[in-house]
C-alpha cells in the first residue's frame, strides 16, 4: 500500500479517508502527515480535492480563522466527508453573525456555572442506572444501559422533552449521522417525521408552557423576537441530537479504554481523585469522527502550515490527529490518566466550539465515578477484538459493550 505522505510527494493526491476505521485506532498515515506533511493535498468522497490538516498548532488557527468559513461552504457541491452538504439554516452552516447570535441565546443553559449546578441531578439520575444495571445483573450491555439513557436523560430533563419520545429523534440522529447507512430518501423521511414531531411538540409546550429550556425559547421567541420559528425548530432539534449522540459515543469508547486495559480501570478504582483528568485524557485519546467534520472554504487566501490556501479552496481537519500530535503532547499514544498538561481540542476551538462541552464533561465524569465507585470488578464480557462498531457513519460508535462484574 502507497502511504498517503508518499503519494502526495510523488505528485498524485491521495484517497479521504485513508481508511475504514470504525474502531479507536487512527490510521498510521495521520503521524506520517504530522511528520512530514501537515498540510496535504487529499480527495475527498464528494465534491473534489481538499486540503487536510493534521498538525493541532494548525487545526487551531483553522477553527479560529474567520476566513476559513462554514457558512461558504453551505448549500454547495464542495470537498466533503458526508455525502450532504452543509445546510445554510443550520446552526454551523448560516452566517456568522446569524449564527453568533443564536449561540448567545442558548449558550447560557450550559454555562460551568449552570451546569455545576445540574451536576446533583445528572449524578441522581446516573446511579439510578446503575441501579438498574445491579439489580438485573450481568453480563450487560453498557451502550444501551448506561451510555446512551445518561446524556438522552439530561438532555430531555433540560428541554422538557418526554423521554418516552427518544424513539423519534434516536431514528432522526442516525439517519443525520450517517455517511453510507442510510438512503438520501431514508434521510428525508426522518427528517420529515422528525420536523412534524417537533412542531407540535413546541405547539403543545406553547400552550403550556414550564420551567424548561424549550419554554424559554419560545419565550424568547414569542415575547422579544429574538429568533424566528425555524430558528426555534432548528435549535431544539440540534440541541436534542448534539445534546446526547456524541456524549453516549464518548462515554462507551472511554469505558472500552478502560476495560480493555484494566489497569486503567483498577487505577481509577484505587485513585477516584483522578476521575476529572482522566476524563479529559480519554477525551483527547478517544477518536469521535470517523473521519473528518464539516468542510470550511477560504474566503481569500490564507497561509497554514507555510502553505498558501486560495480562495474558494476547501479546508477539512483531523481533531483526533491533532490530539495525537507529538510536539504537544508527551508520549501522544499512550493513556496518562494522571497527565497534568493536556491542551486536547476534543471539543473544537473558535466560534464553533461545542456548546455543551461542559455538560458532557459532568456526564462524563458522573458516569465513571458511578462505575468505579459502585462496579470496581467491571470487566468486558468479550473481548474489545471480537466488539462491533456501527459502519457508515460520521461518528464512531460501539453497537454495544457487553460488561459484566
Amino acid at each position: 500500500m502507497t502511504c498517503p505522505h508518499a503519494a502526495t510527494a510523488l505528485g498524485t493526491v491521495p484517497a479521504y479517508p485513508f481508511g475504514d476505521h470504525a474502531d479507536l485506532r487512527l490510521h498510521p498515515a495521520y503521524a506520517a502527515l504530522r511528520a512530514t506533511t501537515p498540510v496535504t493535498r487529499v480527495r475527498m468522497p464528494y465534491g473534489g480535492e481538499a486540503w487536510l490538516l493534521t498538525r493541532h498548532a494548525d487545526v487551531k488557527k483553522a477553527s479560529s480563522d474567520p476566513r476559513l468559513s462554514m457558512h461558504a461552504a453551505a448549500d454547495r457541491d464542495v470537498p466533503r466527508a458526508a455525502p450532504r452538504a452543509l445546510d445554510s439554516v443550520g446552526l454551523m452552516g448560516m452566517p456568522p453573525e446569524s449564527h453568533a447570535r443564536l449561540r448567545r441565546l442558548v449558550s447560557r443553559a450550559f454555562t460551568a456555572r449552570r451546569v455545576a449546578a445540574l451536576r446533583p441531578r445528572i449524578a441522581e439520575i446516573t446511579h439510578h442506572l446503575v441501579d438498574d444495571l445491579v439489580a438485573e445483573g450481568g453480563p450487560a450491555d453498557l451502550v444501551t444501559r448506561l451510555a446512551l439513557p445518561l446524556p438522552t436523560a439530561v438532555i430531555c430533563e433540560m428541554l422538557g422533552i418526554p423521554r418516552t419520545d427518544q424513539r423519534i429523534f434516536r431514528v432522526f440522529t442516525e439517519a443525520l449521522m450517517s455517511a453510507s447507512r442510510f438512503t438520501e430518501e431514508q434521510v428525508a423521511q426522518a427528517a420529515e417525521e422528525y420536523a412534524d414531531y417537533l412542531r407540535g411538540y413546541v405547539a403543545q409546550r406553547r400552550a403550556h408552557p414550564e420551567d424548561d429550556l424549550l419554554s424559554a425559547l419560545i419565550e424568547a421567541r414569542d415575547e422579544d423576537g429574538r429568533l424566528s420559528e425555524d430558528e426555534l425548530l432548528m435549535l431544539t432539534g440540534g440541541m436534542l441530537v448534539g445534546g446526547h449522540e456524541t456524549t453516549a459515543n464518548q462515554l462507551a469508547g472511554q469505558v472500552l479504554v478502560l476495560l480493555d486495559d484494566r489497569r486503567r480501570y483498577e487505577h481509577l478504582v484505587a485513585r477516584p481523585d483522578l476521575v476529572p483528568a482522566a476524563v479529559e485524557e480519554l477525551l483527547r485519546y478517544v477518536p469521535l469522527w470517523a473521519s473528518v467534520g464539516p468542510s470550511r472554504v477560504a474566503t481569500e487566501d490564507v497561509e497554514i502550515g507555510g502553505v498558501t490556501i486560495r480562495a474558494g479552496e476547501a479546508v477539512v481537519y483531523s481533531l483526533a490527529s491533532a490530539n495525537r500530535d507529538e510536539t504537544v503532547f508527551d508520549a501522544p499514544d499512550d493513556v496518562l490518566l494522571d497527565r497534568t498538561v493536556n491542551p486536547h481540542i476534543a471539543f473544537g476551538q473558535g466560534p464553533h466550539f461545542c456548546l455543551g462541552a461542559p455538560l458532557a464533561r459532568a456526564e462524563l465524569q458522573c458516569a465513571l465515578e458511578a462505575l468505579t465507585g459502585r462496579l470496581p470488578g467491571l470487566r468486558l464480557a468479550r473481548p474489545a477484538a471480537e466488539l462491533d462498531w456501527h459502519r457508515g457513519m460520521l461518528v464512531r460508535g460501539l453497537v454495544e459493550l457487553p460488561v459484566t462484574w
